[in-house]
């Protein structure tokens, strides 16, 4: 899928440190199967716009200083280890007439039968798949519809994951995406409680024997203490 979005961006002449970022805006690379790498700086506030906008998967544009624009994809985004900040973004340019491949996200939608009317719990196995195609037939994301999953049985493929007969799918088409797995048991199975002191097989009360107190002073036999 493309975008109208468009992504203005300043050209830097060598790789700098992070430090040496203008304020508010992020530094980036934007490469390409033949063509030249563009170091680039670009606005920290509109990038995260346009990513939540047009997603990871969705293709762009960038507009360099001279007015050239770029269609582009986001390959990789590197973040800081702290705050989850992106610090440095990777973006790919396509060729709108040649097929890529590029991880979709996985959308997933609807209500489990099995999840609420038999107290399931939902597996997820993936959360994106590798495709490819042309650029514009690149969708956004791809919805699973887990109202299909009725029971504990049921379980959706890679080959039923909707997708457009102009999107070749790269995973293994037997692969579970989705399944829904039985309640586990919480309860702990107590044991039996063993008959108490005073309490006899059929729950008569009786009254509790009490041994005599030991007198070390005397003898095993019972003797007189020694003198």
């Amino acid at each position: 899928m493309t975008s109208s979005l468009i992504l203005k961006a300043e050209t830097r002449k060598k790789e700098g440190k992070k430090t040496d970022a203008p304020l508010g805006t992020i530094p980036g690379v934007l490469y390409g199967r033949g063509i030249k790498n563009v170091l680039l700086w670009f606005s920290r506030r509109e990038f995260n716009r346009i990513r939540e906008e047009a997603g990871e998967s969705t293709i762009f544009k960038i507009q360099l200083p001279d007015g050239d624009e770029r269609n582009v994809l986001i390959k990789e985004i590197q973040r800081d280890i702290l705050n989850g900040k992106p610090t440095h973004v990777d973006f790919y340019q396509v060729r709108m007439d040649e097929k890529i491949e590029a991880n979709v996200e996985l959308d997933f939608v609807g209500e489990s039968q099995a999840v609420k009317d038999l107290g399931g719990i939902l597996i997820k196995n993936i959360d994106e798949i590798e495709v490819k195609c042309l650029p514009g037939d690149l969708p956004s994301k791809i919805e699973i519809d887990i109202s299909r999953i009725k029971k504990f049985d049921d379980y959706i493929y890679v080959k039923d994951l909707p997708v457009s007969d102009k999107v070749e799918v790269l995973a293994d088409p037997e692969n579970v995406v989705a399944m829904v797995s039985e309640p586990r048991s919480e309860g702990v199975v107590k044991p039996e409680k063993p008959e108490e002191a005073g309490e006899t097989s059929d729950g008569e009360k009786v009254k509790e024997k009490k041994e005599p107190a030991r007198n070390d002073s005397r003898s095993d036999a019972g003797g007189e203490k020694e003198k």
